[in-house]
């Protein structure tokens, strides 16, 4: 990527403006109902999931909800630090961000953004030594190792987001200072820079787009394994069963991780859709995943279920 060459590097910019998603004038109001009707619907939901998991013996004994736990937590965080500035930016308010408000929000979507994908990875790790290794799974994957496991995703994700905040941020920033983008992320925030962007956008495509994309693959490889191993179980149940537990995690892995490896892969492009297609793993997915594992696991489902009865059974008893 070129320099911006229209500015003095003398000039030391100080704040930066987000000039949010592009919309129609007369859809604003609308447009910031529905972001924020999705932003209390994410937070409702996944700690609906966190205090389910918590409070059920059944559910938090069991790695896999020990994830799904974590999962929670991570898309209530990872809505906050996003959607907020959306739903400013449909408002007449101030829509600058302070220099070191833009580093903070790049480093914790990193962060957060990157524990996500490794602990996706986690799940289906999860998933495929419960299906296709049963007799071993409580030897290969028990409490202890979970929680290593997910403290090694927190540390990864962690030193995954000070490189990229580390990378972009040392560059010059001289002006102009509006990122064309409804956040401070990596690539639209490297168009602003007033010096080479080459290699950030070579650590952008290696640390980011290839690591989602291996991610990934590593997910679907697993989950082929899954498949070939449920075809052989005799039962219909015990296959709509394992279809029905593994097709939901699958479902919110293909959400997430497709527009993100697009819009990675690509940094140092620039189309009018990246918006739109960020949406899908910043606002729509911390969104869909209680939806989706509560509807269609039977598990969590139950455990609601129980929790709702003693509820009601301590409201009797008073």
């Amino acid at each position: 990527m070129r320099r911006n060459r229209n500015t003095s590097l003398d000039t030391v910019v100080t704040d930066f403006l987000l000039l949010g998603l592009a919309h129609p004038p007369n859809l604003r109001t609308f447009l910031f109902l529905v972001f924020l009707l999705i932003y209390i619907l994410t937070q409702l939901g996944n700690l609906l999931i966190l205090l389910t998991v918590w409070a059920d013996p059944k559910l938090h004994a069991r790695p896999m909800y020990i994830l799904l736990g974590v999962l929670s937590f991570l898309d209530m965080w990872l809505s906050s630090v996003i959607v907020p500035r959306i739903i400013l930016n449909f408002t007449p308010a101030n829509k600058a961000i302070a220099f070191g408000g833009c580093v903070a929000q790049l480093y914790f979507f990193h962060f957060l953004g990157s524990t996500q994908c490794f602990l996706y990875t986690l799940m289906a790790y999860d998933r495929y030594l419960a299906i296709c290794q049963p007799l071993r799974y409580p030897v290969l994957m028990n409490g202890k190792l979970c929680t290593i496991l997910v403290a090694g995703a927190w540390v990864a994700g962690s030193i995954h987001g000070s490189i990229q905040a580390t990378l972009t941020f040392r560059l010059p920033y001289c002006g102009p200072k509006e990122v064309d983008y409804f956040f401070c992320d990596i690539p639209a925030v490297l168009r602003l820079a007033c010096a080479d962007t080459a290699i950030n956008e070579l650590v952008t495509f290696v640390d980011i787009g290839v690591v989602a994309a291996s991610c990934f693959l590593l997910i679907l490889l697993s989950y082929a394994n899954i498949v070939h191993a449920i075809l052989k179980i005799r039962t219909a149940d015990g296959r709509r069963r394992a279809f029905s537990t593994c097709g939901s995690h699958l479902t919110v892995v293909t959400v997430y991780y497709v527009p993100c490896i697009f819009i990675y892969l690509r940094a140092g492009s620039k189309s009018s859709f990246d918006g739109a297609v960020a949406v899908f793993y910043t606002v729509v997915t911390p969104l869909l995943n209680p939806l989706i594992y509560t509807l269609r696991n039977q598990e969590v489902n139950s455990a609601l279920k129980r929790l709702r009865a003693g509820r009601g059974n301590v409201g009797g008893d008073k």
